[in-house]
């Protein structure tokens, strides 16, 4: 996927931005998104639990859900970082789930698409030529989106809906990658006929009470990384969204390279070259948090840095910066994990400019 730019402003929805934000820079954009987060995912949840047609799509998903075969959530970029909180519930309770890269799934997956019980959507724009596509060719299977755009062509598209509720979005993927995992995980827990509303609100709150602590730290946050010649990014299970997500959001914002890994794969080879040059953000959550903790002591044993972010107040060293998150049930670390690496990129771009320009800049998507 790629945008091209034109001289044409790209309203998203039809929407003019408030001229607050058509004044303020990359950096501004993004530091006022964030903060909207916690707003926005509060106002998700209550409006899942409550609005008449939202609980009728979630009806109908666990209708669909109950049919024979795997439950595929298909996205690209934030949008499939998204849906990996989805697949986890889902598989952890027993029930084959996925998360597939929705271009590769287009041009190589037609002849077993029809195979899934129910494929779900996820496209922020709801304009995303390859999920256009999807949706435009149908499958005998049942088909659902999760969109953040009701005026886009995937909304046109289908019957089967649930709306991201982030409000326009003019920077990274911020409120519209938090709404659109905690749909993921709803949807799931609606599939799988489990109670959920107690563990959003308390996670919700835990997203809330944390986010302004973490962003105090993004100062001393991206003094520790400064001058990091590489930044890994590691989680495992629905964190392990967060982590692609959080790789995505220090790039397009600062252009400095990151990239994620589940801790098994980091183990498994990209963990041999760590050096001094080295930054690992390593989240220690759930239930494989000792996991994490064990990467970051060999991490510093061969010299590298790292930020560990767990749910334990932990003592600071020359090499570990630790953050603490308030423990959440699985799988919403997918949501709090985010604020972290959220925070650094602020301080990244705070400090060095922001590269990406705000997405009402931006032109025609194509494939």
């Amino acid at each position: 996927m790629k945008s091209t730019t034109t001289g044409t402003p790209r309203w998203i929805a039809g929407i003019e931005p408030a001229a607050e934000l058509l004044s303020a820079s990359g950096t501004q954009i993004l530091e006022i998104e964030c903060r909207e987060q916690p707003a926005k995912l509060h106002e998700l949840i209550h409006a899942y639990a409550t609005d008449p047609a939202i609980r009728g799509q979630l009806r109908k998903l666990r209708e669909m859900g109950s049919k024979r075969g795997p439950i595929l959530f298909l996205g690209m970029g934030a949008s499939l970082c998204s849906s990996i909180s989805g697949s986890i519930q889902l598989q952890t309770h027993g029930r084959p789930s996925f998360s597939i890269d929705a271009g590769e799934w287009l041009h190589y997956g037609a002849k077993v698409c029809d195979d899934a019980a129910l494929s779900i959507l996820l496209t922020t724009s709801g304009e995303s030529a390859e999920l256009v596509e999807l949706l435009k060719r149908g499958s005998s299977g049942s088909l659902a989106l999760i969109s953040n755009n009701p005026a886009s062509a995937c909304w046109a598209l289908t019957e089967n809906r649930l709306p991201i509720l982030a409000g326009p979005e003019y920077g990274n993927a911020t409120k519209s990658y938090t709404n659109a995992t905690a749909a993921a995980i709803i949807a799931a827990a609606e599939i799988l006929g489990l109670p959920w509303e107690r563990e959003a609100e308390t996670a919700a709150m835990a997203f809330s009470t944390s986010l302004g602590r973490i962003f105090d730290l993004r100062g001393e946050l991206e003094k520790f990384c400064r001058g990091a010649a590489n930044t890994e990014i590691i989680g495992r299970g629905a964190a392990y969204g967060g982590a692609v997500m959080s790789s995505l959001c220090i790039r397009e914002m600062s252009g400095h390279r990151a990239a994620a890994h589940t801790g098994a794969g980091f183990r498994h080879g990209p963990n041999l070259d760590v050096d001094a040059s080295h930054v690992a953000i390593i989240f220690a959550l759930g239930r494989v948090a000792e996991l994490g903790v064990k990467l970051a002591q060999e991490c510093n044993r061969r010299g590298g840095k790292v930020v560990l972010v767990s749910e334990q107040d932990r003592e600071p060293t020359e090499k570990l910066f630790p953050v603490r998150l308030d423990a959440v049930a699985e799988p919403w670390e997918g949501v709090t994990s985010l604020l972290v690496p959220q925070a650094l990129t602020l301080a990244m771009v705070e400090r060095n400019g922001c590269r990406l320009p705000p997405r009402f800049q931006y032109g025609v998507m194509e494939q």
